[in-house]
């Protein structure tokens, strides 16, 4: 802190002429107050006394006062050294020396109030600076994310894109397939009508031949090229011609017939 104390005396070392010329016709006009200009005030320790320097000009002289601890201690006008018995000659010019000290001790301490609060904002602007910085890294990061994120998106729209084509495709796929088992089904509903139409006139004739004395003795029932069983007896052969005469899925090659409604064969 000793060096921001030096440069707030320093600061005010050279006051603007026209304050200070305010300040004399404040309190009036004397042989040596008709114009004030401040030149300097430095102010020093030395051996733990506070001295003190200030030169002046009032009424065109040159007024240079040393106080120790806010005593005057020497005045010199005009660079001639003047002898304390003497100093009352020049009590305007001392007192508007002394006006000026006080107001040079208050603008001192302002100038040291606001380097202070000048070194707190410049810790806190230095501290934001990091905190600026820091934020800009993360931004860089996430705009870099927010790229390959993009990327990403881009890669799995046209993977999408792609699943899309081939759902449609698959669709068509399953449509036709749906179309074919419709048809399939309406096949396998004609044929079961059928068997069921054949075998129930299958089972009247072996009823009316006497080879089964009823419709629910059918249990089972083959017939191949060479022969015909039912009900696991074969039959004999003038049976077997008739038969293949009569049906032509016989005459087409194998066939089987279960009473629980399994047809195998043509």
């Amino acid at each position: 802190m000793k060096h921001i104390k030096q440069a707030m005396w320093m600061a005010v070392i050279i006051l603007s002429a026209s304050a200070v010329e305010a300040q004399t016709k404040a309190t009036g006009k004397t042989a040596n107050n008709e114009s004030v200009h401040n030149d300097y005030d430095v102010v020093h320790t030395e051996n733990g006394k506070r001295t003190e320097r200030m030169q002046m000009r009032v009424d065109d002289k040159m007024y240079t006062a040393e106080l120790v601890n806010d005593e005057i201690t020497s005045l010199y006008v005009d660079g001639e050294k003047i002898p304390a018995s003497d100093w009352g000659k020049y009590s305007d010019a001392i007192g508007t020396i002394r006006e000026q000290i006080k107001k040079n001790k208050i603008q001192a301490a302002k100038n040291e109030e606001q380097a202070r609060l000048n070194e707190i904002q410049a810790k806190k602007n230095q501290e934001q600076a990091v905190r600026n910085q820091e934020q800009a890294r993360l931004n860089e990061l996430q705009v870099k994310k927010n790229e390959e994120q993009a990327l990403r998106n881009q890669e799995q729209a046209r993977l999408n894109q792609i699943q899309e084509g081939k759902n449609q495709q698959q669709a068509v796929r399953n449509q036709e397939q749906a179309r074919r088992n419709q048809i399939q089904a309406q096949k396998n509903q004609e044929q079961a009508k059928e068997n069921e139409r054949f075998i129930k006139q299958l089972t009247t004739d072996l009823v009316s031949d006497k080879i089964i004395p009823d419709a629910s003795s059918l249990h089972e029932l083959s017939f191949n090229s060479d022969e015909m069983t039912v009900n696991g007896v074969k039959q004999p052969d003038e049976v077997f011609k008739k038969y293949k005469e009569k049906y032509n899925r016989f005459a087409k090659g194998t066939f089987s017939y279960s009473n629980d409604g399994i047809i195998q064969g043509n």
